[in-house]
Order: structure tokens, then C-alpha cells, then sequence
């Protein structure tokens, strides 16, 4: 797993790169899946061997989480970074504030799902 990569994409995520282009980029760096923990605000990064790679997620002003999650704000959530009405940080803030603790996103298996405290989660296909 090319680490150096990955901190390339974290920097490349909050200067506001479309989605595809990281995971992309990620994919060629050897990672298979990653998981945004948005309570401790870090990244593990996991490559076909199992080894892991954590880096901190520079969020500023990052909002608590909301007890309960909205499923239905986390998906209007991500449907307005896919058409580029919002930034990634942006993001995090709204998903935070529909109360997702953390998402993971596979690679291969082309979704990503996220999650509340309470166990629900709501799954998005990679674009087309």
C-alpha cells in the first residue's frame, strides 16, 4: 500500500476532487476499502493483505453528531457531492449532522455505506 498516495488523496479529497478521481488514485495506491471514523475524525486505510494505514482527517469545525440517523439527509447528503454543490468537508459536516458516526467505502464491491450510532446505515452505489 503506497501511504504516501493516500495522504495525497486526503489532500486532494478537501481541495474538493470529484469521488471517482480519489477512489481511483486509492485504488492504484493498493487500497481496497477505508473506514471514516467521523467520532475520532480519522481514516483507516486497508490494502488485500490486511495491513492498515491511519491518517487524521483534517476537518475544522467539525459538528457534533446528531443522536438519531436520517437516512434520508444522508442520501440527499450525497447526491449534492455528486453533482458538485458541495465541497468534502461540507460533506462531513452534513453527514455528521444527519448523525453518521462513520462510513466505509469498498473499492471493489463499488458502494459505500454509512452508519449511525444506533446501527442504521444507508448503502450508495459508486456512480455510474
Amino acid at each position: 500500500m503506497n501511504t504516501d498516495t493516500i495522504a495525497e488523496c486526503m489532500t486532494l479529497s478537501f481541495a474538493d476532487t470529484p469521488f471517482p478521481q480519489v477512489v481511483k488514485r486509492l485504488a492504484g495506491a493498493g487500497v481496497r476499502s477505508y473506514t471514516a471514523d467521523l467520532i475520532k475524525l480519522r481514516s483507516t486505510y486497508y490494502d488485500a493483505a490486511g495491513d492498515a494505514f491511519d491518517e487524521a482527517l483534517p476537518l475544522k469545525d467539525g459538528p457534533a453528531i446528531a443522536p438519531a440517523f436520517d437516512s434520508a439527509k444522508v442520501a440527499a447528503t450525497v447526491k449534492s457531492i455528486q453533482r458538485g454543490e458541495i465541497g468534502y468537508a461540507e460533506f462531513l459536516r452534513r453527514i455528521m449532522t444527519s448523525g453518521c458516526s462513520h462510513y466505509e467505502v469498498f473499492i471493489a464491491g463499488r458502494k459505500a455505506m454509512y452508519f449511525g450510532g444506533d446501527g442504521d446505515f444507508y448503502t450508495e452505489p459508486f456512480p455510474k
